[in-house]
């Protein structure tokens, strides 16, 4: 064959974010930029200021951030704490590090438990760090709940019971940037004081937006707190989007693209959002036993929907096969990062996605492994259809029930 310049159909982006963007929402975003002080604007701010309350379960206040997540981390942390505060934080993945080295740099002082990155937040190990914590030195503790470099997710509720049994003071901050709009979260319900979201992954947009979910306790440390900000204030943020603006220029046409992957997550219904997620992360996994490989994360109990994280077999690189997808197969996967790059190859199964989108995913790994000579046992992706398909018998059955 000739070398072509053009690669028919669509590129897979099947990382765990960014994900694919969906054509409603680019149509959304693709439209005339409009005055962010006028009246028009102003009824798109309060649209999506209470419609992305819905999607961390909350009636406290959301704000939303022209940034990464990684501006709405450094947000959380600069509006509730002061400098030389210590931070409990927990080693789970590459995100949770990165965390860590960012409350480093701004002066606190985190303790950061050492994990394995392949299991959750052990919630008994914090509550043993927070008894012992007699003077209450601790002022917030930070954990990730759906980590992305592994495809973990930890027990949110568990850790809030954890430190409550502590009768420990401490805020509690969460990172849901991997698993807003895909896994079920409950910012209120979980007693959480500021929940960290970012708009690339679950919420179906491209990157440029982030969240911080806010308790009371939250906005009553803030009034406390002595460290630095400008851009990331609550303050100003809360006193303009009152009345549906924000303090600077926003990402408007992004506002816009929210606007309507609110309106689809609704359409479908939050629980069958989560449902969808857990369905292709199931298939996935049955897929990954079939090839006879192992998934990173080590308990079943705290299994990504979001993500797969995938071992390689000893002597085999995964940079080298995502290379060899990518070159045949028009398809990119997540690959290892720090020290997992090139033992583990991530699969998203994550945001506006379906079964046979997944089916596509599933054949294009197989496939690559035997391009790239990796050993593997067939049968995966009849695995990945048959739990699919028992999926769409079982919904079948119950519609006609009802």
């Amino acid at each position: 064959m000739t070398q072509s310049s053009h690669r028919a159909g669509r590129h897979f982006l099947q990382i765990p974010g960014p994900t694919n963007v969906p054509d409603r929402v680019l149509r959304a975003i693709d439209a005339p930029t409009i005055d962010h002080r006028g009246p028009t604007f102003q009824k798109l701010g309060q649209e999506v200021l209470e419609g992305i309350k819905t999607v961390f379960q909350t009636k406290n206040p959301v704000i939303i951030y022209s940034a990464s997540g990684t501006g709405a981390w450094e947000a959380a942390l600069v509006n509730t704490l002061s400098p030389g505060d210590k931070v409990l934080m927990v080693e789970t993945g590459h995100f949770a590090t990165l965390w860590k080295k960012m409350a480093v740099k701004l002066g606190l002082e985190p303790e950061f438990i050492p994990g394995d990155w392949r299991h959750g937040v052990n919630a008994a190990e914090i509550e043993a760090r927070l008894v012992a914590d007699i003077g209450h030195t601790f002022k917030a503790v930070c954990v990730v709940h759906n980590e992305t470099s592994t495809g973990v997710t930890s027990d949110i509720e568990a850790v809030r019971k954890a430190i409550d049994r502590a009768r420990h003071p401490a805020l509690f901050m969460v990172d849901t940037i991997s698993s807003l709009g895909s896994v079920d979260y409950r910012h209120d319900e979980w007693g959480v004081d500021v929940t960290v979201g970012g708009s690339q992954k679950g919420m179906m947009l491209p990157p440029g937006l982030s969240f911080n979910a806010l308790s009371p306790k939250a906005l009553a440390a803030h009034k406390l707190s002595k460290m630095p900000r400008m851009f990331w204030d609550w303050e100003d943020m809360l006193s303009a989007n009152k009345s549906g603006f924000f303090p600077y220029t926003p990402a408007t046409n992004l506002l816009y693209g929210l606007r309507e992957a609110l309106l689809m997550l609704h359409e479908e219904g939050l629980a069958n959002v989560f449902s969808r997620h857990q369905r292709h992360a199931e298939a996935t996994r049955r897929a990954v036993r079939a090839w006879g490989l192992e998934i990173l994360c080590a308990n079943p109990a705290e299994y990504s929907p979001a993500l797969t994280a995938v071992m390689m077999p000893a002597g085999h690189d995964a940079d080298k096969l995502r290379a060899v997808i990518l070159a045949h197969f028009d398809m990119s996967l997540g690959m290892g990062l720090a020290k997992l790059q090139g033992k583990v190859f991530r699969i998203g199964h994550l945001g506006d996605f379906n079964d046979l989108t997944l089916m596509g995913t599933l054949a294009g790994v197989e496939m690559g492994f035997d391009v790239a000579g990796v050993p593997h046992q067939k049968g995966g992706v009849p695995a990945a259809m048959q739990h699919l398909a028992e999926c769409a018998r079982t919904c079948s059955a119950a519609r006609m029930a009802a």
